[in-house]
């Protein structure tokens, strides 16, 4: 499968540094001209840059979970605390992981029951203090520079249930791409939620906007709404006008 040997090879340069295209080809035995395909997909998002007979790292391009909490931190418990307000008694809802998803419960009634759908550690701890709250996790597999959970290995885990409202997060959003992830399990889980979603809700500050990396798990004309603060470039607030939209403001 292209999308797992691209994810591999992205995984192998971030172990290696740096690395020959010769040694690439070697490693995941395909011809040049692949790997260079490849490359020039993984470029695109960001994750490496080519040189002369190789490839390299872009060690600054994923902050850690920590840094990324701290990073525009007031928007995020801002556009938690809005994103709060949309989940109402009996909903079955999907919290993504993600530092500014991360912030939702904290603004939500500690007496409001309803059914939570989650993989991530953060939420699944603030939840379980929740009594009201029936908490489904989902993924087998623990990531610890996200704090969350992927891998699925029986899709039905997600696909029995019709979600009410899905609380998602991007790497990256524009209006070509949509919104986008980098990495492949984290992606499936995504994709998988938003085909069983009745609304999507994208929770993104402005950084978010204008990017986009490797893997688009839903088009921005299919969401519902976008829960974020006013400073967003001009041309998504016309895109969200004319496909119906909500655009919920933070502040």
């Amino acid at each position: 499968m292209k999308l797992q040997r691209i994810q591999q090879i992205e995984n192998h340069i971030q172990q290696k540094g740096s690395i020959s295209l010769d040694e690439l080809c070697r490693v995941f035995n395909v011809s040049k001209n692949t790997i260079r395909r490849d490359i020039n997909e993984l470029e695109k998002s960001g994750t490496v840059k080519k040189v002369y007979g190789g490839v390299v790292y872009v060690e600054n391009n994923l902050v850690s979970f920590e840094n990324r909490t701290i990073h525009n931190q007031k928007e995020k418990e801002e556009i938690g605390a809005k994103a709060a307000t949309l989940i109402e008694e009996n909903d079955l809802i999907y919290i993504d992981s993600g530092t500014t998803t991360s912030q939702i419960l904290q603004n939500v009634d500690s007496e409001l029951p309803f059914t939570l759908l989650t993989n991530n550690l953060d939420i699944i701890n603030l939840a379980a203090a929740m009594k009201n709250v029936q908490l489904i996790l989902i993924g087998n597999s623990y990531k610890r520079s996200t704090r969350s959970f992927v891998g699925i290995e029986d899709e039905a885990v997600v696909t029995r249930y019709n979600i009410n409202k899905a609380f998602m997060a991007a790497t990256g959003v524009s209006i070509t791409s949509g919104l986008t992830n980098s990495d492949l399990m984290e992606y499936r889980i995504k994709k998988m939620i938003v085909q069983r979603t009745k609304e999507i809700y994208l929770l993104a500050d402005r950084s978010k906007f204008d990017h986009s990396t490797l893997l688009t798990y839903s088009p921005l004309e299919s969401i519902r709404g976008i829960v974020t603060t006013k400073e967003i470039p001009q041309e998504y607030i016309d895109f969200c006008d004319l496909h119906g939209i909500a655009l919920l403001y933070s502040n």
